[in-house]
């Protein structure tokens, strides 16, 4: 569900005991959020508050994030005034989702002041506002006029005002008739969760839509009543904590939203402001897995589309090269006819050709050049297309090779799990000259900015399982491969790959003790190779394996890269490690 104006006030409900909390540190991790340390009661707390248009919320939060090395400016100014201050007490107004933290502090002369921050959680209109004693607006993290089609002025030295609404108030409400006279006029032409949102502050449609799911209820004014009361049943048992959230899932048993339910017990002191931290964390930590995913794939993808190109013209120049032999047989053929041939320029000659039993062939000429001129042409442009198809054979494997490779980068991708994983990727897609041009534009366009794509040091964290007593390393992408053949594996070990198939190395790690490996061991690892790899869905895999001491690394060769020898194959059907 939105974290609407009754999640607001169940959440703020639970910050009621950091009522007397000092505020000992401000962070701003990104253009949204700020985070306010705070020490009560010998325990420290975390309060978030973030204002991005789809996440919006207050809660207490468990979850650390990275801070700019340089605070913005609105993190300074929050710093200068806050750090220091007591809380004198959070609420809120009506289901409206505006949170009022009033503060207290030692001004000048030791005289206490008065100040309130203020979180408007309102979609793409949220804010963060610091106002003094007298409601003077001293700065906010967003700044807004009455010119840019706001109907309030939000900068410093103006008047704070209290956003407008003409919506109804529920907790007003007396009973139900009053309730159903509201939303009557409407209930056959709109759709139920639309009307109660419409008509009244701070109750979302999905929060609607999930009580019509829970209890079946439809238009009849029985359950509507039903209805009804279930809300204010909620709204009762706010200050009792009689309340809960519960996981909405999806198709894939994956949780999709949460929705605020009654229980019958008291829960702790900080359940729901835990539970929105971690539903938020998860939700926001998969938005930018895909975000950076899909970044790097799209980088990755125009190089390959750009390499596919390049193949395409040079097995274009290659055809013509296969062309060759011809200008060679055209000049021999002119030469040897020299005699015969009239002097002034000609389109084409008709020779016999004694490579082929004498046989009549028509030399097409230049018009422009005798025959001995042309004769010189085709000699010269049979050289020339000979030394050009060595380099371009040259330039084909290179142009291979950097596909295979790019393929495997893809492969790397689709098999990342988490952030770290993208990290890692980053950080070899750095190192490569494949695509120094991209990341200089990309650096260049970035430039000044706070990127969530920085540079990381890269971590080596291949997965690590069992088998009867062996233990087994699979690389989770190029580099991570190259560091458990090339630097983790000893001579003894054996190697896993799958043939011709983009996938992960595997490493069966050998005891001096134990170098006659079970046949069963030998065939699982190849399985588990067969499921680490392009072709995991796919049945009958054939996968090499061979000692570590035959398996090599080429000096300059791309991560991921080896070349082997002495190996064995075997045909198998991919199983996932236990």
């Amino acid at each position: 569900m939105a974290f609407d104006g009754i999640v607001t006030k169940a959440i703020v409900n639970e910050l009621q005991t950091l009522n007397g909390a000092k505020i000992d540190k401000v962070f701003q991790p990104d253009k949204n959020t700020i985070i306010l340390g705070l020490y009560n009661n010998y325990q420290n707390f975390a309060l978030n508050i973030c204002i991005d248009a789809q996440n919006c919320r207050i809660n207490l939060t468990t979850h650390p994030k990275t801070n700019p090395k340089v605070a913005p400016n609105f993190c300074m100014f929050l710093r200068k005034h806050l750090i220091g201050c007591r809380i004198k007490n959070i609420s809120t107004f009506d289901l409206e989702r505006i949170i009022t933290i009033n503060l207290e502090t030692l001004g000048e002369f030791r005289k206490i002041e008065n100040r309130k921050l203020i979180i408007e959680l309102m979609g793409k209109h949220s804010n963060i506002i610091l106002v003094d004693e007298n409601n003077i607006i001293m700065d906010s993290i967003r700044h807004t006029n009455q010119l840019s089609n706001s109907y309030r002025d939000i900068f410093p030295g103006k008047l704070y005002v209290l956003p407008k609404s003409e919506k109804h108030s529920f907790i007003n409400l007396n009973n139900f008739d009053e309730f159903f006279a509201i939303i009557n006029s409407d209930i056959n032409s709109i759709t139920l969760p639309k009307i109660i949102s419409n008509n009244f502050n701070g109750i979302s449609m999905s929060f609607i839509n999930n009580l019509i799911k829970k209890f079946n209820i439809s238009n009849s004014k029985n359950d509507l009543e039903k209805l009804y009361l279930y809300i204010k049943d909620i709204l009762n048992n706010i200050k009792t904590q009689k309340l809960s959230f519960e996981n909405i899932l999806n198709d894939n048993n994956e949780v999709k939203d949460y929705a605020l339910i009654l229980t019958d017990e008291i829960n702790g002191q900080y359940t729901l402001n835990f539970y929105v931290d971690d539903y938020y964390y998860n939700k926001e930590t998969k938005e930018q897995f895909i975000t950076f995913r899909n970044s790097l794939l799209k980088l990755i993808l125009d190089t390959l589309k750009k390499y596919n190109k390049k193949l395409l013209i040079l097995n274009e120049k290659i055809e013509e090269c296969n062309n060759m032999n011809t200008y060679k047989l055209y000049g021999e053929l002119l030469t040897a006819n020299l005699y015969k041939l009239e002097k002034q320029n000609l389109d084409k000659v008709t020779l016999e050709n004694y490579y082929d039993d004498n046989n009549l062939i028509d030399i097409p000429l230049d018009s422009k050049y005798n025959p001995n001129t042309n004769a010189k042409r085709y000699f010269k442009k049979y050289n020339k297309l000979k030394t050009a198809l060595d380099i371009v054979k040259t330039q084909k494997e290179e142009t291979q090779r950097d596909l295979n490779y790019l393929e495997s980068l893809v492969y790397s991708l689709e098999s990342a799990k988490e952030i770290t994983d993208l990290q890692n990727i980053f950080e070899e897609i750095s190192e490569s000259n494949l695509f120094k041009l991209q990341l200089a534009r990309k650096l260049k366009k970035a430039k000044n900015k706070n990127s969530k794509q920085q540079k990381q040091h890269f971590i080596f964290n291949p997965i690590k399982i069992n088998i009867d007593e062996y233990t087994i390393y699979i690389g989770r992408n190029n580099k991570e491969n190259d560091y458990i053949t090339t630097k983790l594996a000893r001579k003894n070990d054996i190697w896993f790959h799958t043939k011709d198939i983009h996938g992960s190395h595997v490493v069966l790690k050998i005891e001096d003790n134990k170098l006659i490996v079970p046949d069963e061991v030998i065939y699982e690892c190849a399985q588990i190779a067969a499921y680490h790899s392009k072709a995991k869905n796919s049945s009958n895999v054939p996968v090499d394996y061979a000692r570590i001491g035959f398996v090599k690394k080429p000096n300059g060769s791309k991560p991921g890269m080896v070349i082997y020898s002495n190996n064995k194959t075997l045909y198998v059907n991919p199983k996932k490690e236990n």
